[in-house]
């Protein structure tokens, strides 16, 4: 399975995260280091150390920004996946005791810091994707094989994303 996909929105979130890392956060902190430069003694200079460090940070997270970026592939909407668990879409299960899991299926760079992104690697995902509202799923965990029945699939931005 392809991990280089992302969505439309995951993949502008990173490109305005190495913009703000480039354009912005960089600049700031090479004008910090170089003043704390200019101070003398650097062995003993917690500003230069400091902003030393912080700059091999973004520095390192730049450049994997950049190759990141070069391999992702972003996959659009197709009104074709309407009605059924494709990349992308927003899945909500119930389970016989009538518990609820909604969750939408995206790429592994999505995932972080968000709730209730789930990557298209997860056995959750895997379990759903080509199925239809009404249709059961079973995912195996640790301890058994749970049943649920996709309740609804929806395709766009949910309210918090908004």
């Amino acid at each position: 399975m392809d991990t280089n996909v992302i969505t439309p929105e995951g993949y502008a979130e990173l490109q305005q995260e190495l913009d703000t890392l480039w354009r912005h956060e960089r600049p700031e902190v090479t004008r910090k280091v170089q003043w704390a430069a200019s101070l003398g003694d650097r062995s003993e200079n917690a500003d230069y150390q400091y902003n030393k460090k912080r700059l091999r940070e973004i520095d390192r997270r730049v450049r994997f920004l950049r190759n990141r970026l070069s391999k992702l592939r972003v996959v659009e909407y197709n009104p074709v996946q309407e009605g059924k668990a494709y990349f992308g879409a927003w899945v909500t299960l119930v389970d016989e005791d009538d518990q609820t899991l909604t969750f939408r299926i995206v790429g592994p760079d999505e995932i972080y810091g968000k709730q209730h992104y789930v990557s298209v690697h997860a056995p959750v995902v895997k379990a759903c994707l080509g199925k239809a509202e009404g249709d059961e799923v079973r995912v195996r965990t640790p301890d058994s094989v749970k049943l649920w029945e996709i309740a609804e699939i929806r395709y766009g931005l949910a309210a918090a994303d908004r």
